[in-house]
């Protein structure tokens, strides 16, 4: 399971850092990977409403936010953390938050879904200095609505007032045992799935495809992983647009390197020939589906691989 944090405080060893600490650290007791991201410390620009999301499906601002989109689209669990600034969130986290209008661009114009939808968990963590009756109601609103754009299920919330001064969130009484319930409720049904790792050569198209259909058709029993072993740079282009014919996107998924242990996967599937299978997976127990690796394929070539890889995951793991 991989957890993913955007933290939105402007001061790095602030409150809101304790409390991401205190819910970092608990996930990882369990077996969760965790990655954070500080938005106030990356170069990202303002939504400046070009509408070319919305038309083409990406956004033609070049800066840091390509690293957040992957980020986000490899993450199981999201979690937004921010102190309270003028009732939402900080400026920084909501320049983020704003930048991500190409997912409900790619889910709600062009008609695309995240094949994990469903799936994928999204929370709220968050501290503030008044105790006032109403201190979380808009950032919660922000938080659902953004969550839905990225077809992640909202999850709810911990949310402390009366946290001004540093040490406060730390210090708080109870917020140790709030935490690790909420960790133990959002984290320990994902662990228990059985663990799929799809291999390919270089994890650009072949096995993202077979894992976008078996995270599409899955019904909370896989946690799905792909991997190549000589990785390229990003996924093959071609690939994103026929599945997009499927309604699917994989788009801003980056391929991934072989895991150094393979055994923690229940069922390693090589996408390719016996007679290519890389030693490093020698040792692992193999499933190997003979799908061709085609250099420079035309679409129709790629369709094929595609509607092949559809029915395999359909009969192996959904018996249809």
């Amino acid at each position: 399971m991989h957890i993913l944090c955007l933290q939105g405080s402007p001061r790095k060893n602030g409150n809101t850092r304790d409390l991401v600490s205190m819910f970092s650290d608990k996930a990882r007791d369990l077996g969760a990977t965790v990655e954070t991201i500080h938005a106030p410390g990356l170069d990202i620009k303002p939504c400046k409403e070009l509408i070319v999301c919305e038309k083409k499906g990406f956004c033609p601002i070049k800066d840091e936010m390509d690293q957040v989109y992957a980020a986000i689209k490899r993450a199981d669990l999201i979690v937004l953390a921010s102190p309270v600034f003028f009732y939402n969130v900080t400026a920084q986290l909501k320049t983020l938050i704003d930048r991500c209008q190409v997912f409900w661009g790619r889910k709600y114009k062009l008609g695309l879904k995240e094949p994990n939808a469903g799936i994928r968990q999204g929370f709220l963590l968050s501290c503030g200095g008044s105790g006032g009756k109403k201190l979380f109601d808009g950032m919660e609103l922000t938080a659902k609505i953004f969550f839905d754009a990225l077809s992640v299920s909202y999850q709810g919330m911990l949310g402390y007032r009366h946290i001004e001064s540093p040490g406060d969130m730390a210090a708080h009484p109870g917020v140790k045992e709030d935490v690790a319930k909420a960790v133990e409720t959002l984290c320990r049904p994902v662990l228990s799935r059985q663990r799929v790792l799809f291999v390919s050569l270089k994890d650009a198209c072949r096995s993202q495809m077979a894992a976008a259909f078996l995270r599409s058709m899955d019904q909370g029993l896989y946690h799905v992983a792909t991997a190549g072993i000589d990785p390229a740079p990003e996924i093959f282009a071609p690939g994103i647009d026929v599945m997009a014919e499927k309604q699917l996107d994989i788009k801003f998924l980056a391929p991934s390197a072989l895991p150094l242990e393979t055994s923690s996967f229940d069922r390693v599937v090589w996408l390719g020939k016996d007679g290519d299978l890389p030693a490093s997976l020698s040792s692992a127990a193999i499933e190997t589906w003979d799908v061709p690796a085609l250099e420079n394929p035309s679409l129709e070539q790629l369709r094929q691989i595609r509607d092949d890889l559809q029915q395999r995951v359909q009969q192996v793991f959904c018996n249809l």
